[in-house]
Formats: C-alpha cells, structure tokens, sequence
C-alpha cells in the first residue's frame, strides 16, 4: 500500500480557491537526496505565479496535482546514498523549485543547510527567498560602499532583507513603503518615504548626491521612478517586471541559490544581528488565505505556512 501524506496542492490553475488539503504519495529519497519532514514553508509571489499555471523554462512539468511552494525548514527523515553532511533527524532549511507546501519534501542534499537553535521554524521557513534574492540583486547592480541604493517594497520580506544586505556593506539606503511600515525601515537603518505622486522629488531631496542603484520590488510606478533618477539602467533590478525588464533596459535577478548563503544568514539571525519578521503563519489547511494576503501587495515581513 502506498504512503500517503497531506499536501496544499491544485489540480488545475486559478485563483487562491484552487489551493486545497489533499493526500498525495509520500516521496522517497534517491542518491544525493534527503527527505526532510517540513515543519514550516514560505509563501512568496513565484508560488503565486505557479498556482496560476506558469512554470519557469528549466523546470519540466510536474503534471497534477502540483505542490507549490520553494522554501522550507524541517527534519531530515531520510538520507539517500552518497549524500555527506546530513544526517536524519538533523534539522535544516532549505530550498526547492515546488513541492514545499507538504509534510515532506525531497531535494537534493545540497539544497539544505543545518538550522541554528536560535532560528524559529516559522522564521527557518521563509528565510531563503529573503536573503537569497536580496543578496543576488545587490550583486547583480554592483552595490558599493558609500554608494545609495532605492529599495521599492522595503517592508517586505526582500526589501527588509535588503536594507539590511545594502547597509552592512556601507551603502545608505532610501525605502518606499507606507507610512506604517516607516519606524520599520529606520529601524533596519534605512530612510523611508511614501510611495504615490511626487515620489521621484522626494527621493531627489533625500539623496541629493543622487540615486546610483535600485532594487525595484514594486513595479509600475516604482519602476519608472528607478529609471528616472539611476543613470544607468543596467544598476536597476526588477523583481516584478519580468516582461518589461528586457525592452527597459533594467535587469532581473540572476545566479544560483546557494545553502552556504543561506547558512550565513541563518547565523546572522540567531546571533541577532539579522533581523526578518515575520508577518503571519497559517495551517496548512489555509494556503488559499495564504496567498490571498501575498497578492494584497501590502504588508511587513514574511507569510509563513505552518505544518
């Protein structure tokens, strides 16, 4: 009799109603892959995007029911052959293409890193696209010390993730985001403004010396305001815009995830000097409401769901 396990999935594409509880078999673990019993998964736009049916060009179809969901942290169950460094019962996050939003998931055993003690499931859960993004799009723009970047969609888990990335490497940093999320920002050590009409002015009298990078995780207006004040577009990065990014010159995010990346960030949090909060956990029984709250567009910190 085959094992079965508890899954958010979809059997074809829609809005957030398609994401429902159903039993799926329980995967098993090849050579070079662990199986690790999830605890927490993180819930971001490109799961979004997945619901809704697209898939990214270097990943064949996993046909249906699909599991989104591409970051994780749990306890490895199972190791397969050949794999070193981990071991079951070892606790780890992680990161995948799908397939997080279930009890357990298998990945290659490169693809997890050991969670320290002083990081919580729910954070663990959600820290890879954060910090792995973040530090990718700094990269990809060149960020120097003593240069300024504009962060748009500061709040969010990127955004916070990148303030911090941008501030440690001796940048000032100016970030777009409500007014609610303003005590926030400075306190990651950013300076905020309000989104809306004449943002590119006040972005100007903020940074008088101008604009040399931006990190656009808004769009639309966000975006145009990037191209307005950075002279060069290859030093803007859209997380957002993906079809228009080639015609305008700005680039998207590019490079490999990485678990040493992500081990160094996982540290940093449980020494307390890395800070990423996180907005709200749901069962996982509440994926649908999960990603209702992501497509609001609004919001400080991380979705986590729990398992």
């Amino acid at each position: 009799m085959t094992e079965v396990m508890r899954a958010a999935a979809f059997t074809e594409p829609g809005g957030p109603e398609v994401l429902k509880v159903m039993e799926v078999p329980v995967p098993q673990a090849g050579p070079g892959q662990v199986r690790v019993r999830v605890r927490a998964a993180g819930v971001q736009p490109f799961d979004a995007a997945v619901r809704e049916g697209w898939l990214p060009a270097y990943l064949e179809d996993p046909g249906f029911p699909r599991i989104p969901g591409n970051e994780f942290a749990g306890v490895v169950d199972q190791v397969g052959d050949g794999v070193t460094g981990v071991a079951a019962g070892d606790e780890v996050l992680g990161f995948s293409a799908l397939f997080a939003y279930a009890e357990c998931i298998v990945v290659p055993g490169t693809s997890v890193t050991a969670k320290p003690a002083g990081v919580p499931w729910e954070v663990a859960g959600g820290l890879t696209s954060g910090v792995q993004t973040a530090e990718l799009a700094i990269d990809r723009v060149g960020l120097a010390d003593g240069e300024t970047l504009l962060v748009h969609g500061a709040a969010g888990s990127v955004g916070t993730a990148a303030v911090q990335i941008a501030r440690r490497r001796g940048a000032t940093v100016i970030g777009t985001a409500r007014e609610v999320n303003h005590d926030h920002l400075r306190e990651l050590g950013a300076v905020p403004v309000v989104y809306g009409e004449g943002l590119a002015d006040r972005v100007r009298a903020l940074a008088p010396g101008g604009i040399d990078a931006a990190l656009d995780g808004a769009g639309g207006h966000a975006l145009e305001v990037s191209i307005e004040l950075v002279k060069e577009r290859g030093r803007i990065v859209t997380l957002v815009e993906h079809v228009k990014a080639a015609a305008l010159g700005v680039r998207l995010v590019q490079g490999e995830r990485t678990a040493e990346r992500l081990g160094r960030y996982a540290t940093l949090y449980a020494e307390g000097a890395f800070a990423f909060p996180v907005r709200r956990t749901y069962r996982l029984e509440e994926a649908a409401d999960a990603h209702r709250e992501i497509e609001s567009g609004h919001g400080q910190g991380k979705v986590v769901i729990t398992i």
